[in-house]
């Protein structure tokens, strides 16, 4: 395990791994000066879990914008051993999902919080803005909660030689955990896997985004100016 300072700050790091999985449009490939700076000023992570993280930052700011995006829809909305919907990888389609669903956006409306509209409350990004809003102690243990489903994405991540398992092995450091990548299971075939439950009236849970459609902000104080970000 990695020893830390409880007293170290990991808020900026975590808002930042949270864009980072979000869409790749213009907005996010714009800030990536910015953020990149955010991660040095904090120095939350290793030097060479920034070095990582900085050779996906220059992937993403090269890259042709579209392939980027389309890049981002092939890795993490085709199946579900790379997606970024937490209970995908603990209850998949089963009627426990509802109920923890509920738990945890009750969760973040006692922190004060709430989601976009459209977001669900499983989805990493989303999870990561929560969790940066907590003192490094309750940050450090919600993250290692989730650390064997960090290992699994990031062993499906690794498997794709994708740079964004750079950001999984981010979230198991500061979350005091070793980047150990969980072999993914063989898949069923998309057709399958795209079917929608019947248990929550064909709501989806698969994919995060398209191309040309812009990532919601996840969450929002409440009695937030409209538009305004957590």
């Amino acid at each position: 395990m990695f020893a830390f300072p409880p007293s170290r700050g990991m808020q900026k790091t975590l808002r930042v791994l949270a864009a980072l999985l979000g869409y790749p449009d213009a907005r996010l490939r714009g800030h990536l000066a910015e953020m990149r700076d955010l991660l040095r000023d904090e120095r939350a992570l290793v030097a060479s879990r920034m070095g990582e993280l900085d050779v996906l930052m220059d992937r993403l700011g090269r890259a042709d914008p579209l392939e980027a995006e389309a890049d981002y829809v092939e890795l993490f909305d085709r199946g579900r051993a790379t997606s970024l919907h937490l209970f995908e990888h603990v209850h998949g389609d089963s009627r426990d999902r509802g109920p923890a669903m509920i738990d945890l956006g009750q969760t973040y409306e006692k922190a004060g919080l709430v989601l976009a509209e459209g977001e669900l409350p499983d989805y990493l990004p989303a999870v990561l803005e929560f969790v940066s809003t907590q003192p490094p102690r309750e940050a450090r243990a919600f993250l290692a909660e989730m650390a064997h489903i960090f290992n699994a994405i990031f062993g499906a991540l690794r498997q794709r030689d994708s740079a964004y398992a750079s950001v999984l092995g981010a979230l198991l450091e500061l979350a005091g955990q070793k980047a150990e990548p969980i072999a993914p299971v063989a898949e069923e075939p998309l057709d399958e896997s795209w079917a929608e439950p019947a248990a929550f009236d064909g709501c989806s849970s698969k994919g995060q985004a398209r191309p040309g459609q812009a990532q919601p902000i996840h969450l929002v104080r409440k009695n937030a100016q409209p538009g305004a970000a957590a």
